[in-house]
């Protein structure tokens, strides 16, 4: 299967428009040469050391038959389940990866307690865990590797023959791992987290799990030189015009799932979109939608709709007149296509799309909240067991549930978005996804879900350096146990509770309108929300 993109309406404007330029300035052929000034004079440090992605296919062939290799030790040694301790692009890719090809994968991207304690007890006998972090300091990888460290030392199993670790080499993670004796992959340094679909990162885990790899790189392979080419066909200049330069610009980008043959590809492509574009008060910001979602029928100006299909058709400029964009391909085509396009887009909004300045700032409140451990603000009040908080501008207007959010719709202006950030566990309640779709029919403007802390990793880039068009729905819970940390002098519930106060914190502190609503009973308390809601 070929990729092939067909564009019409506004997008297909922008692609007349903008692709002669961006042939012309030769830009495909420089980001094949890794040429960092693509991105003007401020991004070019950064740029220069975040490129490497463009070589994924080549410099990743050596890891296959390591990985093989490895996978059959470990069945060897009757392991037949993998688990991944990863954040952001670390686990994304490979979750779309398994997804896709229908390998089985257990995600642990989360530090709530009770998603925690529930990988931990999934067949942690035949169990090995991939822990991957670019930097090596990331606290949620951390943590998650402590706590399964003491799970199989108290099993009787030695960590170092289940525990694989994927960082940049000289990472803090890479020297303590090396001599914790555990098996080291290094990842190429020059590549951005996000980017690293193609690399260590996305291949490690999801080879260890079962995928043909080879053949991922295979499908990637066969798109290289239609995305090196500078030519008004190049499917990563096309679809990086068609998603940045309408006019005005359509800068909320409805991605939908629409075929049968990838899964969940919306989701990774939403961290590599909002996190590139997302700084300087611009950015695109994507939108994981159903077929059938609300969105669909509000003809929203500033709603791009782009639908991964199983066949987009032979011409890149649709008969039809939708105003859709439409992809089709296999999924590493898919990944490498969507990774110049973004890096395309970035060059015609005018941002750097390598660098992540707001991601910190989260860090950085959550880390001061863990070393002072203040007690929780007071509620405001509290309706049914659910413990509701905010800004002064939605707390101020509202005497109960249902008038907070009413106040939190009615913050959103007329260009706005919601945001729902679900700090639960989403294994056992992943129907709180199902509230994007009726908050987005009552609001009648664009509205994302996310998985937290998952999601600070990615699209919480473009919470806080986005446009400041965005209203913000917390959804936390008290744990009905919490987990302990080993060796650090807070727990997985205490860790959890930081990021989502000191999110909410940093989003305050840039004027976003927030309302947290704490779940002391989750299961009831969901029940009393969709009520609500509804």
């Amino acid at each position: 299967m070929s990729f092939r993109i067909s564009v019409s309406g506004a997008a297909a404007d922008a692609v007349r428009s903008t692709v002669p330029t961006l042939v012309a300035d030769l830009v495909a052929s420089g980001i094949t040469a890794q040429d960092a000034s693509l991105w003007g004079a401020d991004a070019e440090t950064e740029a220069a050391k975040r490129l490497g992605w463009t070589e994924a296919v080549a410099i990743s062939r050596p890891l296959v038959p390591e990985i093989e290799a490895l996978r059959e030790e470990l069945e060897a040694a009757g392991v037949d389940h993998i688990v991944l301790a990863g954040m952001g692009g670390s686990s994304l890719a490979p979750e779309v990866i398994t997804r896709t090809t229908n390998v089985d994968l257990t995600v642990l991207d989360s530090t709530e307690p009770g998603q925690v304690r529930s990988a931990l007890a999934d067949r942690l006998a035949s169990s090995a865990l991939v822990v991957s972090s670019k930097s090596g300091s990331t606290v949620e990888t951390d943590s998650q590797r402590r706590v399964y460290e003491q799970a199989f030392r108290d099993a009787g199993i030695d960590p170092a023959t289940r525990i694989i670790v994927v960082t940049d080499p000289g990472s803090p993670l890479d020297e303590s791992a090396r001599a914790a004796g555990y098996r080291v992959f290094n990842a190429d340094p020059d590549v951005g987290g996000r980017y690293s679909a193609l690399t260590a990162f996305g291949l490690v885990p999801s080879g260890l799990a079962g995928v043909d790899i080879s053949e991922v790189l295979d499908e990637a392979e066969t798109i290289e030189l239609s995305l090196a080419i500078d030519s008004p066909e190049n499917p990563g200049l096309v679809l990086g015009a068609a998603i940045a330069a309408t006019a005005p610009l359509r800068d909320k980008l409805g991605l939908i799932a629409d075929g049968t043959h990838i899964v969940g590809l919306p989701d990774w492509a939403e961290q590599l979109i909002a996190e590139s574009t997302g700084k300087n008060g611009t950015g695109l910001l994507p939108v994981v939608l159903d077929v059938d979602a609300p969105e669909l029928g509000e003809d929203l100006a500033d709603l791009q709709i782009v639908r991964i299909v199983d066949d987009a058709g032979d011409e890149i400029f649709g008969r039809d007149d939708s105003g859709e964009i439409r992809v089709s391909g296999t999924l590493g085509a898919q990944l490498l296509v969507w990774e110049y396009a973004t890096a395309v887009a970035g060059r015609i909004l005018g941002i750097n799309p390598f660098d992540q300045p707001d991601v910190e700032s989260a860090k950085i409140a959550a880390r001061g909240l863990l070393d002072a451990r203040p007690e929780p603000t007071p509620a405001a009040f509290v309706e049914q067991g659910i413990e509701v908080r905010g800004t002064a501008e939605v707390i101020g207007a509202s005497s109960d549930l249902a008038s907070a959010i009413d106040v939190l719709l009615e913050e959103l202006p007329a260009d706005g978005y919601l945001s729902i950030q679900a700090y639960v566990d989403r294994v056992a309640h992943p129907e709180l996804e199902r509230l994007r779709g009726l908050l987005a029919a009552r609001a009648g403007r664009p509205v994302t879900f996310g998985w937290g802390p998952r999601f600070l990793h990615s699209t919480g880039q473009f919470h806080k350096g986005g446009p400041a068009v965005g209203a913000f729905l917390q959804i936390t819970q008290t744990p009905a146990e919490d987990l302990a940390i080993p060796d650090r002098p807070f727990t997985f519930g205490q860790l959890i509770a930081a990021q989502a106060s000191g999110d909410a914190s940093v989003l305050a502190e840039h004027g976003r309108p927030v309302l947290t609503l704490t779940l002391t009973d989750p299961s009831a308390n969901t029940a009393t929300l969709f009520d609500v809601v509804a």
